[in-house]
């Protein structure tokens, strides 16, 4: 296991949650690809598909920016999985609609989802996993909620 250089006994938790994520997310994309999903189409699908968002909302829920969002929202177009439309509540406000295919891939991709998610779950011992969840959860619904206001680099920057 590669870590960052530490002088003390304490786990180098950067380390451990930035690498399982990232790979996490990596076999996530790979599982949603099989039905030609994104992780962010994904998220999307199904929280437009449980009632009726708008692309802010959809945004927010899916912690995208609004050219993210835009560009996401523009491939389910254009795979017929949804569309654009006026609020049924509030003609100035548009929001994005999941078709009936829209509806069935939501469905699939859930299960796609729950797949990945309960094969990472069975590689915990089964006494732990409810441990690892209730701990995980915690932290990001206390301690780490919240970002620190402060700027932080990317990995990798083009140089300018």
């Amino acid at each position: 296991m590669t870590t960052m250089a530490s002088s003390t006994d304490v786990p180098d938790l950067s380390y451990l949650l930035d690498h399982t994520g990232h790979v996490l997310r990596t076999r996530m994309a790979a599982a949603l690809a099989e039905i030609d999903l994104t992780a962010r189409m994904h998220c999307v699908l199904v929280h437009a598909v449980e009632e009726e968002r708008t692309q802010a909302q959809l945004a927010e829920i899916g912690d995208m920016d609004k050219t993210t969002m835009v560009v996401t929202v523009d491939a389910l177009e254009k795979a017929g999985l949804a569309e654009r439309r006026p609020s049924s509540t509030d003609r100035r406000a548009r929001v994005i609609a999941v078709t009936e295919a829209g509806a069935r891939t939501a469905e699939r991709s859930r299960e796609i989802v729950d797949r990945v998610h309960r094969e990472v779950l069975e590689a915990v011992p089964e006494g732990d996993r409810a441990v690892l969840v209730r701990a995980l959860a915690g932290l990001a619904e206390g301690h780490l909620a919240t970002p620190a206001d402060a700027p932080v680099r990317r990995a990798r920057q083009r140089e300018k």
